[in-house]
């Protein structure tokens, strides 16, 4: 095949929206796993607990299957129950606000803030009522949280905080990295994440015993002391395997060059995008909040036809996703709790408006400059016509 051959396919790849980095190191572990017969409860998954805990500056980390269930654990441990109601945002997976249910609380939704798309802090602290027992804030796309306006809120109304950084590991907030900051936060390793283990996620805690609590919970219950048949509470099987371990061992000893490599693809993203007529780009950093890179999203104009600019990207072989639906206009959430269109209009029309677009730590220049071309050109097309 000549080398214009080859330049012509390459043109021609589709570009997919996520794609995890795996190389050599991560199969090694997995193969050692493999070869020592402990795929669960083996030194593995330690190791990865106190790689997660350094990589964050956090005392304590617990490996499980998930960043939805270490989100239920830390619910569960904050001895949320029926009746409780726990301030959060409709603008996130929907996982945020179903771990809340999974405990028969409520999830009180306020709006979002238009350049962070974030939690408003004054929305928060007008939601309280005599029945919230926390807040549950969301890191969204990788920026952090006004944390201390929300810290200051919880310890003023002596409600839990648990946070959401689900797609924030590595971002910082005013010079400490999120999970450092002394109330529980939970990461998530699904492969569109920063670092991936295929499945699983980490809960990050202050004290030895709320560790050994969120061990015991992901453990079935089972106590410190005693047999494995003994059980000292009621749990659940929310344990990370081996395997999965392995694969998080190897994705944690390069994090910083991940961290590295997806900032930089966000740069060639803004710099090109910026210039784009009817597009918005992310906020930037600024010197209390720095962004850990989890996905590329866009916010188009409310005069472009986003479906319009969706298909000419996919018959240009790009992939997007509309980032992210509201959750209180979630069938079962309308059907559950009565929400409707208007009570939260930021997130509304954020949710409307917003499309993410290919982003993936080895993305390459050449494949970036495609995206650019073809959205410029989509977005230029639905405005003229």
């Amino acid at each position: 095949m000549s080398s214009g051959e080859s330049d012509r396919l390459l043109m021609s790849d589709p570009i997919p929206l996520a794609l995890p980095a795996i190389g050599e190191r991560e199969r090694e572990l997995v193969a050692d796993v493999l070869t020592s017969g402990r795929l669960a409860l083996s030194p593995m998954v330690e190791r990865f607990e106190h790689l997660v805990a350094a990589a964050v500056d956090a005392p304590h980390a617990v490996a499980v299957s998930s960043g939805t269930t270490g989100l239920h654990l830390a619910v569960r441990m904050a001895e949320i129950s029926a009746g409780d109601e726990v301030i959060t945002s409709p603008f996130s997976f929907v996982a945020s606000a179903n771990c809340v249910l999974y405990e028969g609380a409520k999830p009180v939704f306020v709006d979002i803030d238009p350049d962070t798309l974030n939690l408003d802090p004054a929305a928060v602290e007008n939601a309280i009522t005599p029945r919230t027992r926390a807040i549950l804030p969301i890191d969204i796309f990788g920026y952090p949280v006004e944390l201390d306006e929300l810290r200051d809120i919880a310890a003023r109304y002596e409600l839990a905080l648990i946070q959401d950084s689900c797609e924030a590991l590595g971002a910082r907030y005013r010079g400490q990295a999120l999970g450092s900051h002394g109330h529980p936060t939970v990461f998530a390793f699904y492969p569109n994440k920063q670092i991936t283990t295929g499945e699983g996620g980490a809960l990050v805690v202050e004290t030895v015993d709320e560790w050994r609590l969120a061990k015991s919970l992901a453990n079935q219950g089972r106590a410190d002391s005693g047999g494995w048949l003994e059980h000292a509470r009621l749990g659940f099987n929310y344990r990370m395997s081996d395997v999965t371990a392995a694969i998080g061992v190897g994705q944690l000893e390069k994090l910083d060059d991940v961290l590295a490599a997806r900032s930089t693809a966000a740069t060639r993203y803004t710099e090109a995008l910026d210039v784009v007529p009817g597009l918005e780009t992310p906020c930037s950093d600024d010197p209390d909040h720095t962004r850990s890179w989890f996905v590329y999203v866009v916010k188009l104009a409310s005069e472009i036809d986003r479906e319009a600019v969706i298909s000419q990207l996919a018959d240009a072989g790009i992939s997007t996703s509309r980032y992210l639906p509201s959750i209180h206009l979630q069938p079962y959430m309308r059907e559950q709790f009565g929400f409707r269109e208007g009570m939260f209009p930021v997130c509304e029309d954020t949710s409307s408006r917003t499309l993410a677009l290919p982003f993936f730590t080895d993305i390459t220049e050449h494949q970036q400059e495609r995206v650019c071309d073809a959205v410029a050109r989509a977005v230029s097309g639905t405005l003229s016509a």
